[in-house]
């Protein structure tokens, strides 16, 4: 594990999502002390650390996603004892513990707002975002909720309306009032000073919103719509001009970073869903006195050939400056990329090579469970859908619940995951990629992964080192990553073939006579002269030294 002040740079944090990690009192649902349980199996996938996904007190509408309240574990989950144990576990064993911050809004059921919302004059009256409506009695403006319809909802107490950028359960704080602010900044200290080492912050940049409440525009016919929806949602047809990412979050951002400052070691990634991400990831972590780290989707969407990502490095990267971006290709809110990205592809070898792909880019890493064992999205009939988000927009969109499936851990009916019927069920087919199954199976996704992550820790130029593009043909992706070290130089060609089919390349004229095929990975590719050729679904990491 990386010990320093830094280990988050160049890090990989593997996001667990609680409710369908490990049940260990048999209800169904998933809680701390299961992951407590198995966090010897998370520390033996040579990862950094964990990212825990909301496990707060919260009337569950949006699965944790609405805080009622910022500083209890919800007795679904546990208690703040063990909280307390899996954070000392997590350490024994050189686990970093991020844990998510919703600050954004909260539940309709927070304290807050159930004052707010009583009349226009008490002490938390414009702690929410509330404007009146219309002449007509229609919202304030044409602001629209992710989840479905407008995002305003009417309330009768008040003779207003009050802003959710999500469920009309989810009403947004007005990040325009500093005690509003100032009050999430403490709730964040209560888990600093518990010793939790940093936070993943949900949508991030929807913190404040333009106080004069202008329209959105239109998308222009033509142009390219926002990629933090799916394409069904009308959302996806409105240029976010003025409810989101506005420019005053740029300081409340660095309000946050001080405070992350006084606890040395700690890190921040935020989750920027924006019609233009990599812009918003370059501008929010660039200068070292706002987030350390923050991830966009694009490469949690459908794009995946090589081409589609040199496009996304070579955009970050004139971008970026001394920004620092933190990639996935998986997690609770989208498709898992063994079926995005490798629908049509060979299930045992396309998560590998993809896995090494995303490990070798230049930045940090969220690895999303389950996807080291290669899992496919799960189906989830309708009848058993829970995500009110898939509700709205089926059958076109689905909702995020067949990311969000138990955890198999072994080839029982419930995977391992609990003795009883769980929340959402246990896709048949996820039983046959079991972490029992693929334990000791040398040619397992699990393994592979295991290997080309300690691959990337024995690696200075994959951990924190530069990258430049090479140019190897119109199917391959490959790139050159260089550090300065303690031992020296170090660079590597890394080169990725993700399609089906065998590819050769020439290296590029650029490189030396030094170059030398690296083991270790356990990919197959051969090096004769200067000619590379790569099977199908195969990568190559040539040392340049």
């Amino acid at each position: 594990m990386q010990e320093s002040t830094f280990w988050w740079r160049g890090g990989v944090i593997y996001q667990i999502y609680p409710r369908s990690f490990m049940d260990s009192n048999g209800d169904g649902i998933g809680d701390l002390p299961g992951i407590t349980d198995k966090l010897d199996y998370v520390a033996s996938l040579n990862v950094d650390g964990i990212w825990l996904s909301p496990f707060f007190t919260s009337p569950m509408l949006d699965f944790g996603y609405d805080i009622s309240d910022y500083r209890d574990v919800d007795p679904m989950f546990g208690t703040l004892e063990d909280f307390k144990t899996l954070l000392e576990r997590a350490h024994s064993l050189g686990l970093k513990v991020m844990i998510d911050q919703v600050i954004s809004h909260t539940s309709d059921q927070h304290p807050w707002f159930q004052e707010s919302r009583q009349d226009r004059t008490n002490d938390k009256a414009d702690w929410f975002v509330w404007a009146d409506p219309k002449p007509d009695g229609t919202p304030p403006n044409n602001w629209l909720s992710i989840f479905g319809g407008s995002a305003w909802t009417f309330d009768s107490r008040r003779r207003q309306y009050y802003l959710h950028n999500f469920l009309e359960s989810q009403p947004d704080v007005n990040f325009h009032h500093p005690d509003a602010r100032q009050a999430q900044l403490d709730n964040m200290r209560f888990w600093l000073e518990l010793g939790v080492d940093g936070f993943r912050l949900d949508t991030v940049n929807f913190y404040f919103h333009d106080t004069e409440l202008r329209d959105n525009p239109p998308v222009p016919a033509g142009e390219a719509k926002t990629l933090g929806a799916p394409d069904a949602n009308p959302y996806t047809w409105q240029r976010h001009v003025y409810d989101l990412s506005r420019p005053e979050n740029l300081d409340f951002l660095k309000d946050l970073r001080a405070l992350m400052d006084e606890f040395p070691g700690t890190t921040t990634v935020g989750e920027i869903g924006d019609d233009k991400p990599l812009e918003r990831m370059a501008e929010y972590t660039a200068g070292g006195d706002k987030l350390h780290m923050a991830y966009g989707f694009d490469l949690l969407n459908e794009p995946h050939s090589a081409g589609y990502i040199r496009e996304v490095i070579d955009r970050f990267q004139r971008l970026a400056g001394d920004a620092w971006p933190c990639w996935a290709l998986s997690n609770h809110d989208v498709v898992r990329s063994a079926t995005r990205w490798g629908a049509d592809e060979d299930p045992l070898a396309y998560p590998k090579v993809a896995l090494a792909m995303v490990m070798s880019l230049r930045g940090s890493v969220c690895l999303y469970q389950g996807e080291e064992l290669g899992l496919p999205e799960a189906d989830v009939p309708f009848e058993r859908i829970q995500d009110p988000y898939g509700k709205v927009l089926w059958p076109e969109f689905k909702g995020r619940d067949g990311c969000r499936t138990p955890m198999p851990w072994s080839d029982d009916v419930q995977g391992g995951f609990s003795p009883v019927e769980p929340w959402l069920p246990v896709d048949t087919r996820h039983l046959l990629l079991s972490v029992a199954r693929q334990q000791d199976d040398a040619n397992s996704v699990l393994n592979a992964t295991r290997a080309i992550l300690a691959f990337r820790r024995d690696h200075p130029a994959l951990v924190d080192g530069d990258i430049s593009l090479v140019e190897v043909g119109e199917e391959l992706l490959g790139f050159i990553r260089k550090a300065d070290g303690q031992q020296g130089q170090e660079r590597l060609l890394c080169v990725f073939n993700l399609t089906g089919k065998p590819q050769e390349t020439a290296l590029p004229v650029s490189i030396d006579g030094n170059a030398r095929l690296l083991g270790g990975p356990g990919f197959q590719a051969s090096l004769e002269a200067s000619q590379l050729v790569l099977p199908a679904y195969q990568a190559a990491f040539i040392s340049l030294d």
